[in-house]
């Protein structure tokens, strides 16, 4: 293989879309990259001893990772490279996100996890979602003394917003289950890191500029991020000796003691007595306890399932509706050859299918322990593709849907020619209130094993509460709750309640081709990472976009928001599809900054796979591989 190869030049010949049937493959001859090493061939030393940088995209064998950021890809890789497989890196990688990027991740947070087993040929999720306290009703976020529900900053804000941690029963469910290391070896690359410190960059800066007068509120965590009053300055070096110490001890006695020794006690007491700086404001009090936080359990689940252009799309099932709303869109999508039409056209359908799919999923998804019988079969419905077709039969293919669309009727009756249809007399709310934080990792391995991990603290810092002399923050996941229901007269899926878990918008997604891995992709965004991973699927699948640019590409949403306005970022209103679709479909959009922060993988045959992260979003992400197949000079 020469040597200067150009990067760009090698992963746009890496694969290749010809009449929208995806094609992966190894570099061609043409591309002078003839690449023949079978999975998990040992590779030259120079590709090891070669300094790693920080570069959104990375193709290669041997395993990869890809998170938003270099620090924690480097904690995934190291992992790898000591023998560790995909599990053993996705947790190494997480646990290095809540040093480094502590306001979207943590201990004191949540996620869900989906994997690929190679060795089995299966694919399994596992719920690691926040749950309520028992003392939670339907009505615990009515403030008592105004009949009213609490105003949702005063809430986010406050000890009522704090769900058990679900983030350390996670890791150690992944651990146990499809991990060949124990969790104290998978957690030394965060404790060094956290002992050692590494360097601020502007988003970390950025992140604790913008929770400042949240974060002064409270003496332990004011003492972390505002040292001297001040957010740490860009450049700096920034340690977390208190969270070193929570590691240490969580790798000498098991993830396990974090539900039952002293540090529940002390999660509990965060949320109940809140340890602010005199004369802050309080907010509601938690009512968490030492024994609710004994009670949890990661929950394993089966997958939801679709076929897309002759792939099978893996996802998170509830209670994240990521998995079924992308799916139920995918299978919306399904109607149309999106390739063959003009990129307007097709991006019309993309947006009027999430319409649509968000309807449902505001309707009828919530923790399907909640949910009865009847409740549970109908969000199985949503997946069915006589549903999609019913509901693509909706799209007027010209016009943008005037506002917020009502929810379909998923009970087994269904002609795709709208003949049978009935509407709902009431309109669906958005109920579109997650916070944007979160952050997504992929790992894979030597053998083929996949991680799709996608994990949060909810607001862009959580609930503001670090829990003393123990170095991490507290989610505030319980806002995710509708406060009082959607609808008025309409059951609300998403109403809180005793052991429940919130409702999310979460999409770590695998997707497969004849049985094998091709992709996995996921994103933060609160209720916009569904619409980032279906446009990324769009892209990469129907458009033949590499998955790079697949990531790249500016990004629009419709979450059949009360206005009917979608969002998008402002490089996709300024091109000329986004004009077109303004002027000549009537789709309107509300202008955001930046929409998610995707992270992928595509395995690319004989062993080849491609890792990428942003670009440019949040800083841009790192995405790195055991052995380089790109030589360099």
């Amino acid at each position: 293989m020469s040597s200067c190869r150009n990067r760009r030049t090698i992963l746009t010949t890496a694969v290749a879309v010809t009449a929208g049937t995806l094609l992966a493959a190894a570099p061609s001859s043409a591309a002078g990259a003839v690449i023949t090493s079978a999975p998990g061939a040992t590779r030259t030393a120079s590709s090891l001893s070669r300094p790693l940088v920080k570069e959104p995209v990375a193709v290669g064998y041997g395993g990869a990772v890809s998170t938003v950021d270099f620090d924690a890809s480097k904690a995934g890789l190291s992992i790898l490279r000591q023998g560790g497989n995909a599990a053993d890196a996705a947790v190494a990688a997480a646990a290095a996100l809540g040093v480094t990027e502590p306001f979207s991740s943590g201990l004191g947070g949540g996620g869900y996890f989906v994997y690929y087993d190679a060795r089995h040929h299966a694919v399994t999720t596992i719920d690691g979602r926040e749950t309520a306290p028992a003392a939670f009703t339907t009505t615990t976020f009515v403030d008592p003394a105004t009949g009213k529900p609490y105003d949702f900053a005063t809430a986010v804000t406050s000890g009522l917003s704090v769900g058990v941690p679900g983030t350390p029963a996670t890791w150690q469910t992944v651990a146990r289950r499809f991990g060949s290391k124990s969790v104290g070896q998978l957690l030394q690359p965060a404790i060094r890191i956290a002992e050692h410190g590494f360097t601020v960059d502007q988003t970390f800066a950025d992140q604790v500029a913008q929770n400042a007068a949240r974060f002064g509120r409270f003496t332990s965590t004011s003492a972390l991020y505002l040292p001297g009053g001040a957010p740490p300055a860009v450049g700096s070096t920034f340690r977390n000796p208190d969270l070193a110490g929570t590691y240490r001890q969580l790798a000498r006695q098991g993830l396990g003691s974090f539900y039952t020794g002293p540090l529940a006690a002390q999660v509990a007491a965060t949320a109940q007595h809140p340890p602010l700086v005199p004369g802050a404001p309080a907010g509601p009090a938690g009512v968490i306890k030492a024994s609710d936080i004994a009670r949890y359990r990661a929950i394993q689940r089966t997958p939801t399932k679709v076929g897309y252009r002759g792939l099978d799309v893996y996802g998170m099932p509830p209670s994240s509706s990521g998995g079924t709303t992308v799916g139920e869109a995918l299978n919306i999508l399904e109607n149309e050859p999106l390739g063959r039409l003009d990129r307007a056209q097709a991006l019309h359908y993309y947006l009027e299918a999430s319409r649509r799919a968000y309807a449902d999923r505001n309707r009828y998804i919530g923790d399907p322990a909640y949910l009865g019988p009847s409740g549970r079969s109908a969000v199985r419905q949503l997946l069915i593709q006589g549903f999609a077709d019913e509901r693509f039969c909706t799209i007027d293919p010209r016009h943008a849907s005037p506002g917020p669309v009502p929810p379909g009727t998923p009970d087994g009756r269904y002609d795709p020619s709208c003949a049978t249809l009935t509407h709902p007399s009431r309109q669906p709310a958005s109920g579109d209130r997650e916070g944007l934080s979160t952050t997504h990792l992929v790992t894979t391995d030597r053998w083929g094993d996949v991680a799709s991990y996608t994990l949060t603290i909810e607001q862009t810092g959580g609930n503001g509460m670090v829990v003393p002399g123990r170095g991490f923050l507290l989610n505030n996941e319980l806002t995710d709750f509708d406060f009082v229901p959607l609808t008025p007269g309409v059951p609300d899926p998403n109403l809180p309640a005793a052991g429940k878990r919130p409702r999310s918008s979460m999409s770590p997604t695998i997707v497969l081709r004849g049985g094998r891995p091709l992709l996995a992709v996921g994103s933060p965004g609160g209720a916009t990472i569904i619409t980032t991973v279906l446009q990324t699927l769009v892209n990469r699948i129907d458009f033949g976009y590499s998955l790079p640019d697949a990531i790249a590409a500016p990004r629009a949403s419709q979450r059949n928001q009360a206005t009917g306005k979608g969002e998008a970022e402002p490089a996709f209103l300024a091109s000329p599809v986004g004009q077109e679709l303004q002027q000549r479909y009537g789709q309107q959009f509300t202008s955001v900054a930046e929409i998610g922060a995707a992270t992928g993988l595509e395995f690319l045959g004989h062993g080849l796979v491609l890792a990428a992260a942003e670009p440019v979003r949040r800083g841009g992400g790192s995405a790195l591989v055991v052995h380089d197949s790109i030589s360099h000079h």
